[in-house]
């Protein structure tokens, strides 16, 4: 809010009250962290089932190492890092801040042990709540946006811890559940629900964040689209949809793939969705289709929009249902249309949309300004939200982005096509 002219009374009561907010934010952030890994052993946090994922272990300490050296070591002065080697171990891909250990090979850092890191993280929280604490007004008011960056980043690693830990174990022959619960069991021969289709009209429309509250830089800044009419589903692309397609042998028809789709099929040998367990897999035998997820071993529910699709698979699905998937754009202008259902909080969805650069984006400056803009290349754009999203994480102009073939995330599909097609 604007402070510009404000009694000095008034203006330190809104600036204590907000660093009160940020320090019970943060605190709440933090603590779920914990409560995610939680669930988890220490063998289950130091492992890495593949070069995309990363460890428990390495999730915990890089949002750790994200405040000591985007907020701590600039802005705080005097602050003694918990270890200066840990720079190396837990930097991610910022050029600008030092060098950094191989992506692929976090899974070898056996040390430091999970209960360093757990002290690392310590470390830091003390270091922070002094800070937003006792920080002059000049430091706050330039560190303040990067500890609302930093909770956000936390959050999207919180997301990412879920993902990588559900591949991991999905790798296991035992396939252990991550949380073991008893939801209720769906009896099989449930009908799916209709598909709907909903007319949009087209015209210029806006995208991208352009209110208050935070955005990340990629949202930004808002613009107008010419966007031609359009139709999408009302819902996302089912389970019980997506049976069909394999069954008219979607995964070994060619024509229907994009030719690196296609190429990617041969390679990996992929003849149903991540952790899609046909009918006799010795490691859960039964007679119909399963799927393994966070809860474990689960009986097909055909009702359920399908999840761990990648970009490929989704473009697939809808060549063979006659159909397209929606651009970004088209899916913001249907946000919040009556009759949509399942815009956030079920699955990430693909469009047809590269993640490229907002007409006048700009990235943030400081080492920060590697967050999002580096990445703009050889990517597709994901809408919406999954059910492992953090809450404040679904709003409409939320970018995720990934590329097409990854489908270890929490990704699905909805269905657009134009109007006489």
């Amino acid at each position: 809010m604007p402070t510009i002219g404000l009694p000095r009374e008034e203006l330190s009561f809104i600036d204590r009250s907000h660093r009160e907010q940020v320090a019970q934010h943060y605190d709440e952030v933090r603590a779920h962290s914990l409560a995610l890994a939680a669930p988890l052993s220490a063998e289950d946090q130091c492992v890495q089932s593949m070069p995309d994922a990363s460890p428990t272990k390495w999730h915990l300490a890089h949002s750790s190492w994200f405040f000591e050296a985007v907020v701590l070591q600039p802005h705080a002065g005097g602050y003694a890092p918990f270890d200066p080697r840990f720079s190396l171990l837990f930097n991610s891909y910022y050029e600008s801040l030092g060098p950094r250990h191989p992506r692929p090979q976090r899974g070898l850092l056996t040390r430091p042990s999970l209960d360093e890191v757990h002290l690392y993280r310590q470390h830091v929280d003390a270091a922070m709540w002094t800070f937003i604490a006792e920080a002059d007004f000049t430091a706050w008011e330039l560190a303040a946006p990067l500890v609302a960056l930093g909770l956000q980043h936390e959050q999207q690693h919180q997301e990412l811890l879920l993902t990588d830990i559900l591949h991991a174990l999905s790798c296991n022959p035992l396939l252990p559940a991550y949380q073991p619960t008893d939801p209720p069991r769906v009896p099989p021969g449930t009908a799916t629900p209709t598909l709907r289709w909903l007319a949009m009209p087209g015209g210029v429309a806006p995208v991208g964040h352009g209110g208050k509250g935070f955005a990340f830089d990629n949202e930004r800044p808002r613009h107008e689209v010419l966007l031609p009419p359009f139709q999408i589903a009302d819902r996302l692309v089912n389970c019980g949809d997506y049976a069909a397609f394999i069954a008219d042998d979607g995964y070994r028809r060619p024509e229907l793939w994009l030719s690196d789709g296609w190429a990617t099929v041969q390679a990996q040998g992929w003849s149903a969705p991540a952790y899609w367990l046909p009918p006799g897999d010795p490691r859960a035998p039964s007679g119909r289709w399963q799927i393994f997820g966070l809860h474990g071993v689960q009986p097909l529910d055909v009702a359920a929009p399908v999840a761990q699709l990648s970009f490929y698979e989704a473009t697939a699905y809808a060549e063979w249902a006659g159909a397209r998937l929606p651009t970004e754009f088209e899916w913001e202008a249907a946000y919040g249309v009556p009759g949509m259902t399942q815009m956030t909080g079920e699955l990430w969805q693909w469009t047809r949309s590269s993640y490229d650069p907002y007409p006048g984006f700009r990235p943030l400056n400081g080492a920060v300004s590697e967050y999002n803009g580096k990445f703009m290349v050889g990517q597709l754009v994901l809408r919406g939200s999954s059910r492992a999203t953090p809450a404040g994480h679904s709003r409409p102009t939320y970018r995720n982005f990934f590329p097409p073939a990854a489908r270890w995330q929490f990704s699905g599909l909805r269905l657009a096509k134009d109007p006489r097609g």
